[in-house]
């Protein structure tokens, strides 16, 4: 689990800053919220229990009025895990399908395993995209 914050520099056409903030910094997020260009919204997969507190964390970032309009990207990680829910049984328990359709704000759904490097470029391509 991510506690505290961690900033990390990515050489991308243009040099892209990710502040990397953990769910139990929560409190703290919307105070950087007004220079925020993308939200990466990173939920286990692996991590049943956690579901419904990464689903309030979810909607409450995407109810925030700063970040209406910015580009969200939520990732499935942890998918190289034998016990990791698979991405329909992901959007099914979250409700994906209704989170998009009323939230304001772009959003995309990736699988990612941040230990062996699956769905990385995808999320650098989104993010060359979006930025």
């Amino acid at each position: 689990p991510q506690v505290g914050t961690d900033l990390t520099d990515l050489p991308l056409r243009r040099r892209v800053t990710v502040r990397e903030l953990g769910g139990c910094m929560g409190p703290i997020w919307a105070s950087y919220y007004r220079d925020c260009g993308a939200v990466l919204f990173m939920i286990d997969a692996a991590n049943p229990t956690q579901v419904a507190a990464s689903c309030v964390q979810l909607l409450s970032v995407l109810c925030a009025a700063p970040l209406a309009a910015v580009p969200v990207l939520v990732l499935f990680n942890k998918i190289d895990l034998p016990c990791y829910m698979s991405l329909a049984e992901m959007k099914s328990l979250l409700r994906m399908q209704d989170i998009v359709s009323c939230a304001t704000q772009p959003i995309t759904v990736l699988e990612t395993s941040a230990r062996d490097g699956t769905g990385l470029a995808d999320v650098l391509q989104w993010l060359q995209a979006t930025l």
